[in-house]
């Protein structure tokens, strides 16, 4: 009899910016969207227009597509936005809230590390390379934005895709992630 090795917990926070008020219970992927709240899914898949590809890219590790998948941030993503509107970009305020990450089942989760071409219309298509399992390690080490992010972000040209989540590592999960879970912004460190 085989015994398969616990599964060890991510500990840190994952963040979720909310940019619309939220219904039931889960924050819901894209293809559960679709049917239970149409109206949502319309103004949420809209960030797809003409790259609608992306929704049937396969999540590799999780044996699923793009849309199936809730997409969460190893860091406070509000920097990403800021960055943008620098370059005169319009982009909605959103509300961050924190998840801890050890509540999630790590076998439903990974992190995707993101890659953008410069001038794509959208991020580089992922590889098997570009999945890590989520653990207390790999989210420390994708737990702060990149100065290539920021830059690209603060540099983009008027008719350039905004892509804010481009050169980003995403964290996914595998299906609807219950409300409950979320919490505030977790109190800032002051300097020692």
């Amino acid at each position: 009899m085989t015994v398969n090795p616990p599964v060890s917990l991510a500990h840190g926070f994952l963040f979720h910016m909310r940019v619309t008020e939220p219904r039931g219970d889960q924050l819901l992927p894209l293809a559960m969207l679709r049917e239970r709240y149409p109206d949502l899914y319309e103004r949420h898949v809209a960030k797809y227009a003409d790259r609608e590809h992306r929704l049937r890219e396969r999540v590799i590790p999780l044996d699923c597509e793009w849309s199936d998948v809730v997409f969460l941030s190893p860091f406070d993503s509000t920097v990403l936005f800021d960055a943008a509107r620098s370059a005169g970009r319009q982009v909605p305020h959103g509300t961050v809230s924190t998840l801890d990450a050890a509540k999630l089942d790590p076998a439903r989760c990974c992190i995707r590390l993101m890659r953008v071409t410069p001038g794509a219309g959208s991020a580089d298509p992922g590889t098997e390379d570009d999945y890590l399992p989520l653990t207390t390690a790999t989210l420390r080490a994708v737990g702060e934005v990149t100065h290539r992010a920021l830059e690209r972000l603060r540099n983009l040209g008027p008719h350039e895709p905004l892509l804010p989540w481009g050169d980003v590592p995403h964290v996914l999960h595998r299906g609807p992630v219950p409300f409950h879970l979320f919490q505030g912004l977790p109190p800032r460190l002051s300097p020692s």
